[in-house]
């Protein structure tokens, strides 16, 4: 019985290991294995227009293998992968990148979860400094009962 159990056990971690396969088909993977890496590592960054969180590359989504294809198209007629990213960027607007790139009117994206921080931490230094717990505060019969205390802390 420990044996089942301990096979059951492995089986259940396997199972939970298994990480998601691409989605690219069979009939999409180009013969020449440096085109075809080129082409995964770019599908790997641009957005399945339909999924909007997965790329390209992870899509099942039939656009996105119409943009895999293309992908592959562009790479076989000789084009570098900038001049791919250029040309879905030109067709299909910034928002195909998984990683926009940096610009005036994406920096918003980039600097807005800084800002919020800074916000943050400019609120917390304000509400701390409006309690006024501080010692300086403190009465001098609430600074002597202080130090009375901090010396003899249990009673």
């Amino acid at each position: 019985m420990r044996r089942f159990a301990s096979l059951a056990f492995v089986a259940l971690a396997l199972s939970l290991n298994v990480t998601r396969a691409s989605a690219v088909q069979p009939d999409e993977v180009l013969s020449d294995t440096v085109l075809e890496s080129r082409a995964r590592a770019l599908s790997k960054e641009l957005r399945c227009m339909i999924c909007q969180n997965q790329s390209i590359d992870d899509s099942d989504a039939p656009l996105a293998r119409d943009l895999r294809l293309l992908v592959r198209e562009r790479l076989q007629a000789g084009d570098t992968d900038k001049q791919v990213v250029d040309f879905l960027t030109a067709r299909y607007g910034e928002f195909v990148l998984l990683r926009p790139r940096f610009s005036p009117h994406t920096a918003i994206l980039w600097f807005t979860p800084a800002g919020l921080f800074l916000l943050a931490i400019v609120g917390v230094a304000l509400a701390r400094r409006r309690r006024g717990d501080s010692e300086e505060d403190l009465t001098p019969e609430e600074q002597a009962r202080l130090a009375e205390i901090a010396q003899h802390p249990e009673g």
